[in-house]
């Protein structure tokens, strides 16, 4: 099963003569099929650099990466430092009338080859397809890592669809460096998985080329995808790997023996991301540069298309003069013809400095009132947002005193205080937007939240909830001190809290928490919710309660933020949601299978939070050979086993500590009940555990 390559890739490889030059060592094999081996890569004992030994299939035509049959190789890259190679698919497909999740037929999807390569994070993206499908990308590079992409629909919310927006299909980057990964799939709690096997047998997961995939409808409906990407003989999906000589600097390498770089001429690259090097013949000269005399001259008065020249054209070493033949003049040879000098004092030349001289003035009027314009232009956009985002209506409650705890910040406030947005300040990137460090000009340290988007049907509810969440005055709920309305989405600012998040703190490290202080930032949020809910005009429902979502400030006081998937409710109603928001491992079922966002869905995350606290496992969590264990799954299944005991943090199950640990467990329990109606609210959450 082969793919068209993408043109940058096969130009790549191209050279203006190279017909006559082989590319791999002297004496070796050039060739695979129609595939050419370049050195470092090589076809037999002797052929390749250490890592890259290549094997060809002589019945197939076809290469592999090493001595397996793993990695069928399509293309080779050397300026670029790319290989293109076949991966196989993750698959999980359901048993009938089984509600569990657990797959009739499964394969994962793992990658490593050597020291070496490394998958590309500009080239290929994590793909997950299917109707009740959670992925799970697990793997490493300078750290470990860990994502998920989610897909859901039903069995009329796709027709015709080729988009990958988390409807039967869902695409996420992976970070830079990444060495090896495994592909696993997780089960949702409460998902009716017999039902969705109707109209979605089967889910996919993969690791592939960016450009190569096109989702259509039919992949999550049906077998299709399997049949055309996991069939008998040639099985898989493109995926490009990056890849260095050396895992070490060019300033090391070049001290040692192993350098590579043996052509004359050629230079030494360190790359980007990660350790290594890579070699590439310079400008003016093609070839390759990892073999004695690899980078050749080119002649490039031989290629005109390529290097042009009007006039008359001499090759040099590495470049190529253009000059125009005596008596003759251009501006430039290489793209405009040679003609007759022209003497200063011939009327034709005074007519045409005389007529530059004019255009050059009115240019420079034009350019003077389009810079005036441009300010205006501004200064109405400016005020134009400040409306459309609401300004007036806040700004006339504070000159009437209704509201007197809003600031209203201007943008160029902001980037003073954030040094114009510069990366070095941010804080942390979600799906709502980016938090940066600001300092304001009375030397206060705030929180600045960039937004990405914002519904302008909703600008006077936005007004409104600003009031609101402004006028919150809790000790364990981060403070919103205002905002600027003079930008396209609004921008928000908050007190800044100094000491990191709970998760940080749980999950950061193996330092000692006490249980006492586990159980003191417990209570503390569950108060700080339990006022949201209650104390305020309206009751604000969270959304994303995580311990990502919990700060702690220089006292260890555990502080609610990030309101960013939040929703302000009528007493005694519910908010319908069209699109899930929230985070892996805490989303209440019941708001994924009917999209009801109710004060109870903020209950069911923080029962996850108790479960942090007291296992000191993440929400997701992977343990010896099992890998996306989902948190409250695994601990409903332990309560009803009678052994809870073996998932508890072992620091802190200690004699003397057993009942209190069980009361914890049981009030985490009640929280973690499918039925929202069954859990306690927030308020006797706070009360329980300040009674324990």
């Amino acid at each position: 099963m082969d793919w068209p390559l993408p043109t940058a890739l096969l130009n790549a490889n191209a050279t203006h003569g190279a017909g006559s030059n082989s590319l791999a060592k002297p004496g070796c094999p050039d060739r695979c099929g129609n595939l050419s081996i370049p050195y470092p890569f090589g076809i037999g004992e002797g052929c390749f650099r250490k890592g890259f030994n290549v094997t060809c299939d002589e019945t197939e035509q076809a290469a592999y990466l090493g001595t397996e049959k793993t990695f069928k190789v399509f293309d080779i890259n050397l300026s670029q430092g790319e290989a293109r190679v076949q991966k196989y698919i993750a698959f999980s497909c359901n048993k009938e009338n089984d509600d569990t999740g657990l797959p009739e037929y499964y394969q994962g999807s793992s990658f490593r080859y050597g020291h070496s390569f490394t998958i590309s994070n500009t080239k290929n993206k994590f793909t997950a397809i299917g109707c009740a499908t959670i992925a799970i990308i697990q793997g490493k590079n300078e750290h470990a890592y860990t994502s998920a992409c989610g897909s859901f629909c039903s069995v009329d919310s796709i027709e015709n669809s080729t988009e990958c927006t988390g409807m039967g299909c869902c695409q996420t980057s992976i970070p830079s460096n990444l060495r090896h990964y495994h592909i696993s799939f997780l089960a949702v709690p409460g998902m009716s998985y017999s039902a969705v096997k109707n109209f979605s047998p089967c889910s996919y997961a993969f690791v592939a080329e960016t450009d190569w995939f096109k989702f259509t409808t039919s992949y999550a409906k049906s077998t299709e995808f399997a049949q055309l990407y996991y069939g008998n003989g040639d099985r898989g999906v493109p995926m490009v790997l990056d890849w260095v000589v050396d895992n070490k600097t060019c300033g090391e390498a070049q001290k040692m023996k192993s350098y590579a770089c043996l052509a004359m001429n050629s230079t030494c690259i360190d790359v980007q991301n990660g350790l290594g090097y890579r070699c590439n013949c310079p400008q003016g000269y093609e070839g390759n540069p990892y073999i004695n005399g690899g980078c050749q001259d080119i002649n490039e008065c031989d290629h005109p298309s390529l290097y042009p020249c009007r006039g008359n054209c001499s090759n040099t070493f590495g470049s190529y003069n253009c000059l125009c033949p005596p008596g003759t003049h251009s501006d430039d040879p290489k793209t405009i013809p040679c003609s007759g000098i022209l003497s200063p004092d011939q009327p034709e030349v005074k007519f045409v400095i005389g007529i530059s001289t004019s255009i050059i003035f009115v240019l420079v009027c034009i350019f003077l009132l389009l810079i005036k314009c441009q300010r205006r232009k501004l200064a109405k956009e400016k005020e134009r947002f400040f409306k459309q985002n609401g300004g007036q209506i806040l700004y006339q409650q504070i000159l009437s005193k209704q509201v007197d705890t809003v600031i209203i910040f201007t943008i160029e406030d902001l980037k003073k205080a954030t040094n114009n947005f510069d990366k070095s300040r941010e804080l942390g990137t979600g799906g709502q937007g980016t938090v940066y460090k600001g300092i304001l000009k009375d030397n206060k340290v705030v929180a600045v939240k960039r937004s990405k988007m914002m519904d302008l049907a909703q600008t006077e509810e936005f007004v409104q909830e600003i009031i609101i969440l402004s006028q919150i005055n809790h000790k364990n709920v981060v403070r919103l001190l205002g905002c600027c309305l003079e930008v396209e989405v609004p921008i928000l600012v908050y007190e800044f809290i100094p000491n990191g998040t709970l998760f940080h703190l749980i999950h950061g490290n193996n330092a000692p928490i006490s249980l006492e202080a586990r159980l003191r930032i417990a209570q503390e949020s569950a108060e700080a919710l339990a006022y949201l809910h209650l104390s305020t005009n309206r009751p604000i429902v969270h959304g994303d309660v995580k311990s990502l979502n919990i700060l702690l400030d220089e006292n260890g006081m555990a502080k609610v933020t990030d309101f960013g998937a939040s929703r302000m409710l009528p007493k005694d109603a519910v908010q319908l949601m069209t699109i899930v928001q929230g985070t892996l491992g805490y989303l209440d079922p019941e708001y994924l299978q009917e999209r009801k966002l109710t004060e109870k869905s903020d209950v069911y995350s923080f029962g996850v939070i108790l479960l942090e606290l007291i296992t000191r496992k993440k929400a997701v969590y992977s343990e010896g050979t099992e890998e996306g264990n989902n948190l409250a799954s695994c601990f409903l299944l332990a309560m009803k086993e009678n052994r809870v005991q073996g998932i508890l943090d072992k620091s802190i199950a200690s004699v003397g500590t057993e009942e209190l640990l069980q009361q914890v467990a049981e009030l985490a329990r009640h929280c973690l009940s499918i039925k929202g109606e069954e859990r306690p609210s927030m308020a006797q959450v706070a009360d329980k555990l300040k009674a324990i």
